[in-house]
């Protein structure tokens, strides 16, 4: 593995649309869709540097945190709610925003976003 701390962006875009199982028909790895890499994909792959694989453990990892942030919004959300849902008589997410902070309400927010927005495919962060 060469020792160069230059991340090239190419090569960390390359490492997170790969599956690194081997293909034992083409002795590559393949992308995620399951299209074995070219030859030159393969050699660019191998010629990752230390720096370029954490570049990419980095990203890996801040997509995991996505996708789990994503998944538990729902429980998040009704968490949050409850304490101010307890507080009333006729419970609506209307009548719980009118007891709210402004920083419970951009909290609120962020909670419904997460659980609106459609997820996101795991792609590289810019460099």
């Amino acid at each position: 593995m060469p020792r160069n701390t230059e991340i090239r962006p190419h090569v960390v875009t390359l490492l997170c649309d790969t599956d690194f199982k081997d293909r034992p028909d083409t002795n590559t790895w393949t992308h995620r869709d399951g299209q074995p890499f070219t030859k030159e994909e393969q050699e660019t792959a191998l010629s990752a540097t230390r720096a370029e694989f954490e570049e990419f453990h980095a990203q890996h990892k801040r997509y995991m945190e996505y996708l789990h942030d994503k998944d538990a919004a729902p429980d998040a959300l009704h968490l949050f709610l409850a304490p101010f849902m307890e507080q009333l008589t006729t419970k609506t997410l209307g009548n719980a925003v009118e007891l709210m902070t402004k920083d419970d309400r951009t909290e609120l927010d962020r909670l419904l976003t997460s659980i609106d927005e459609p997820g996101r495919p795991f792609t590289p962060y810019a460099l």
